[in-house]
């Protein structure tokens, strides 16, 4: 009996959850009251913090207190509340009995269409997280549907969100050709209507349609005619940034996806790691074809050193001009090159492999006969002597070395190296590197925020002002949280 008084009496294990911790479902209350704040006040701030609240729930979230929330949220018997039920899937008896202990609550008589409109970004969300795509489709047409006959400020935010996952849901079964005419008018709608978040998501959203199918020329012609606005979402930015690279990359404009996506990469959030792991494996193939050696530092970044290892082990081959040792990479990471959409470009690299063991040669040597050029560069053709002279002609023509060849006896012939600073290369190294400042420079100019009603000077009390810088440090903290939202 002592025994049992004593094992009674032992304290709950250290792991248990407090009584006082709040549930899902009252922070899921929370945010509703946010959204109405937002919707009364028409502040975007607030509908844009209730998104971020969401997406950090997304891994709380169960059929239950999902179901909950509608209940609490949209009046009862309402058409939105009937339908959205209806997507849920079915809960187990323990789901129904906590649904049915915290969802004595009281139902609003009347609810905001911001309100609504959340409420189908929630059951979206969900029903993604829980990999019922076909419910999920249904789900976001439907609420697309409703958004498209509210020409509101406040529900913008909501919407785009809604056309981003809506987008997201057809991409995971792989149809995205199917919404892309949906895609179009929703991109009329919202430009007629001068919402330029719209315009921003939905532009990004047809970009990585037509990219997904490989066609470049549309997507480029849509993004050449698609009409001009300031940018309000960094998020959005950086992949609209991401895809011109990669359109410019196909286009054989290098330079300017160089600038593209090297920008993409820097304004990408510190969370987005995936995002700007594909940045650079990009920009490590167009400096590469530009012909510029990555320096190391960008493949010992944190977090990306064995995801970039095949790029890695690529640029050791262009920087040497091997081109058996540029084969062998290729063909080790065949399938990786081809799953990051690569290798079409890796196939362009081998020119340039040729080029810098032609360079290397003519540095090393003052003379040297093309029998001997053509064993170092390992030329795998038929005609090994033929090919080499060639490949020493067209690199003469282009200005890649400084060298002569002697046909008759079959020599390459390298001239003496001038001095690099006697010509112009410095300056233009100099003025492209000013040009760089400059532009970043400019865009910090255009990207700084400032509090409202801050041009307004007036004479305030103590407790006046200590309300407004205690506002002030708010949106700071907010404007942060920004920067590390889902991408």
């Amino acid at each position: 009996m002592t025994q049992d008084v004593e094992m009674k009496e032992q304290p709950a294990p250290s792991n248990s959850v407090p009584s006082n911790v709040p549930s899902t479902l009252h922070h899921l209350k929370e945010i509703a009251a946010i959204v109405e704040t937002g919707a009364y006040t028409k502040e975007v701030r607030r509908i844009n913090r209730a998104v971020r609240l969401t997406l950090a729930l997304r891994k709380k979230l169960k059929t239950s207190v999902v179901s909950s929330f509608l209940n609490y949220a949209l009046a009862s018997g309402s058409e939105a509340l009937i339908r959205l039920l209806s997507y849920l899937p079915k809960e187990d008896d323990h789901d129904m009995e906590v649904d049915t202990a915290i969802s004595a609550t009281h139902t609003p008589a009347k609810h905001s269409p911001e309100l609504e409109i959340y409420a189908y970004l929630l059951v979206l969300i969900f029903l993604i997280d829980q990999k019922k795509y076909p419910e999920a489709k249904a789900c976001g047409k439907a609420g697309i549907a409703r958004s498209r006959n509210m020409n509101k400020r406040t529900i913008d935010v909501l919407a785009s969100r809604l056309y981003h996952f809506y987008s997201y849901c057809y991409e995971m079964t792989g149809d995205l050709v199917e919404i892309r005419g949906d895609l179009l008018n929703l991109h009329r709608i919202v430009t007629l209507r001068r919402d330029e978040l719209g315009q921003e998501t939905l532009l990004n959203l047809l970009l990585r349609n037509y990219l997904h199918y490989n066609l470049y020329d549309q997507a480029e012609k849509l993004r050449s005619k698609a009409p001009r606005f300031e940018a309000h979402s960094n998020q959005q930015f950086c992949r609209y940034l991401f895809y011109l690279g990669k359109i410019r990359t196909i286009q054989l404009e290098y330079t300017d996806a160089k600038d593209s996506l090297l920008q993409a990469a820097r304004k990408a959030p510190v969370g987005a790691l995936g995002f700007r792991v594909q940045c650079n494996k990009w920009a490590i193939i167009v400096r590469l074809l530009l012909g510029e050696i990555p320096e190391r530092t960008v493949f010992m970044q944190k977090g990306m050193k064995t995801v970039l290892r095949p790029y890695f082990e690529l640029t050791n081959a262009v920087r040497i001009g091997d081109l058996e040792l540029f084969r062998n990479v290729a063909d080790k990471f065949a399938s990786t090159f081809s799953a990051d959409r690569t290798h079409n470009l890796i196939v362009r690299l081998r020119h340039n492999v040729i080029r810098t063991g032609v360079r290397n040669i003519s540095i090393s040597y003052s003379r040297i006969s093309l029998v001997d050029v053509a064993h170092k560069l390992r030329l795998d053709s038929p005609n090994p002597v033929a090919d080499a002279e060639s490949i020493v002609a067209k690199a003469i023509r282009d200005g890649a070395i400084d060298a002569t060849l002697d046909h008759a006896n079959g020599w390459m012939v390298s001239k003496e190296t001038g001095d690099v600073y006697s010509t112009n290369e410095p300056q233009s190294a100099f003025n492209s590197r000013i040009a760089f400042c400059l532009n970043m420079h400019n865009e910090a100019v255009r990207a700084l925020r400032f509090p409202p009603n801050s041009h307004k000077k007036e004479k305030e009390s103590a407790e006046k002002r200590r309300e407004r810088q205690q506002q002030e440090q708010e949106l700071a903290k907010h404007i942060a949280e920004e920067d590390d939202d889902e991408f």
